[in-house]
């Protein structure tokens, strides 16, 4: 039954993308090795495209695009972009022609990097790609972006641009509203109630609609933003932002303290899209006692997150925890060498115990 929440995201406009709502999975031997009951939101099963949070936060934009005649979609992210990859299999899906522009974050890459993984798809997919030599300066990759859309307009196109940078309104997000309202209901089905969700934060997209929406609905469950790209300082003013803008959009201000965000960015070093042995053994962990895939950039390092909270006391053992499977799969095959070489030093003991 449509909720008065679900009645107010309706008035947006979507294109219905990807298989919802996704599974809710308990992970025992992962949760009993940390001392907690953990489940997973398997977004990475959202269908399109190898899935992933990509493919709910693109409906609205594609919606939009779609009810102002857009015949060509735009889109700027990194190289190996999650993101990138999921708007260029939905533009074609909707016959729109795509140009992605891949942003220079991540320093000293190979060759593997930028040929494999998303990019491979990118172009499996038909996308006109572009590059930006910058990886930090949202507002110029985008205003890059407007001047190539504006070049495809004067030649007859109808250009429809998804932004980068917090200035523009974040319509993707309200997929995540919806993701809040999904577990809701199946955790109502389980007769469960979580301590605690844990999720990435980058774009924000994720974070500010998983925490928005879980508020609008009434639930005060802790959201845990493990921080992918910036400081976690930075990170909470950006979900502040993105979190106050869709609570208005949604007509539910009310919804949102700005106090309400937690960004942590012990794993974030030495920086976006970049390992380090926490993520590694995380990643690992994840594989061998759940034969779970998590990705190098986002999930492994939420992961590696997760096992710090509760490692640190900020999740309490014994806490029944969610955990955001944000897919991101593709990329993991980018990071072949850095990833297979570690592996081939590591006793196939390891990951069984904390």
């Amino acid at each position: 039954m449509p909720t008065p929440l679900s009645k107010t995201i309706e008035k947006f406009p979507r294109v219905r993308l990807g298989h919802s709502p996704t599974p809710l999975d308990a992970a025992p031997r992962l949760g009993a090795s940390l001392g907690i009951e953990l489940w997973i939101k398997r977004d990475d099963c959202t269908g399109l495209a190898m899935g992933g949070n990509k493919v709910r936060q693109i409906e609205f934009p594609l919606g939009e695009a779609r009810s102002q005649g857009a015949d060509t979609l735009l889109i700027t992210s990194a190289v190996q972009s999650n993101y990138v990859r999921v708007a260029a299999a939905a533009g074609r899906k909707l016959g729109m022609e795509v140009h992605v522009q891949l942003e220079e974050r991540v320093p000293g890459v190979d060759a593997l990097y930028r040929a494999s993984g998303n990019v491979l798809l990118d172009r499996l997919f038909g996308a006109k790609l572009h590059t930006f030599p910058v990886g930090e300066d949202e507002p110029a990759a985008d205003a890059s972006l407007d001047l190539l859309a504006q070049s495809l307009a004067d030649e007859g196109r109808r250009p429809y641009v998804i932004h980068l940078a917090p200035a523009h309104p974040p319509l993707g997000a309200l997929g995540y509203v919806i993701a809040a309202e999904d577990v809701l209901t199946q955790a109502r089905d389980l007769d469960l109630e979580f301590d605690a969700v844990v999720c990435p934060t980058g774009s924000a997209l994720t974070h500010a609609g998983l925490l928005v929406g879980l508020r609008a609905l009434g639930k005060e469950v802790p959201v845990y933003g493990v921080c992918v790209r910036r400081d976690a300082g930075s990170q909470v003013e950006r979900v502040r932002k993105v979190a106050a803008e869709l609570a208005a959009m949604i007509e539910r201000p009310e919804a949102f303290n700005g106090d309400d965000i937690q960004a942590f960015d012990g794993v974030l070093a030495p920086g976006y899209g970049r390992l380090n042995d926490a993520v590694r053994e995380a990643i690992a962990m994840a594989a061998r006692q759940e034969g779970l895939i998590l990705d190098p950039v986002y999930t492994g390092k939420t992961m590696a997150g997760l096992i710090d909270h509760v490692c640190s006391g900020v999740i309490a053992e014994g806490s029944r925890v969610l955990f955001i499977h944000t897919g991101g799969l593709p990329a993991l095959f980018a990071y072949g060498d850095r990833i297979g070489n570690w592996l081939s030093e590591v006793p196939w003991g390891q990951g069984e115990d904390r």
